[in-house]
C-alpha cells in the first residue's frame, strides 16, 4: 500500500527513468551521522557495481541527476531477502557490513544499496517499502 508521502515522491520523480534505492534496517538505532555514512557507503558501492556491470544504466542515471530513495525494512533477515531478490533480477547491489569502529559491533549488516537501475525493475522489489 502506497502512502501519501510516497505518492508525492513518485510525482517528483516522474522525469526520472533510473534510480538507486538505499534500504535500511529499522531495528538498528543509528545516529544521524552513522546513517549518513552508511548511506554513502551503499550508494558508492552499488553505483560501482552498476558502472562495472550495467554501464548503460549507470550512464543514464548519472545524466538524469542520480535519483536516490531511502526506504526501510524491519530487520537483517528482510534486508538479506531483498538482496537475494535483487541478485535474482540482475540488479546491481551492495550489502554494507560495518567495521565496528564507532557505535555498533563489527560485522553488523546495516543497509543495502540497489541500483542504479530502471525504476520499474527496482520497484518490483522495493516499491511497497516505507520511506526511511
Amino acid at each position: 500500500m502506497i502512502n501519501a508521502q510516497q505518492r508525492m515522491v513518485e510525482k517528483e520523480m516522474c522525469e526520472f527513468h533510473y534510480k538507486q534505492v538505499i534500504v535500511f534496517r529499522s531495528d538498528l538505532k543509528l545516529s544521524k551521522g552513522k546513517v549518513a555514512a552508511q548511506a554513502g557507503h551503499a550508494a558508492v558501492c552499488a553505483s560501482e557495481e552498476a558502472r562495472k556491470h550495467q554501464k548503460a544504466w549507470w550512464n543514464a542515471w548519472i545524466n538524469e541527476g542520480q535519483c536516490k530513495i531511502a526506504v526501510k525494512v524491519k530487520n537483517e533477515k528482510e534486508l538479506l531477502e531483498l538482496q537475494r531478490q535483487a541478485k535474482e533480477l540482475g540488479l546491481p547491489n551492495s550489502i554494507i557490513v560495518d567495521r565496528g569502529l564507532t557505535e555498533i559491533p563489527p560485522g553488523t549488516v546495516t543497509c543495502l544499496g540497489i541500483g542504479p537501475a530502471p525504476i520499474d525493475k527496482i520497484d518490483k522489489i522495493t516499491g511497497n517499502l516505507p520511506l526511511f
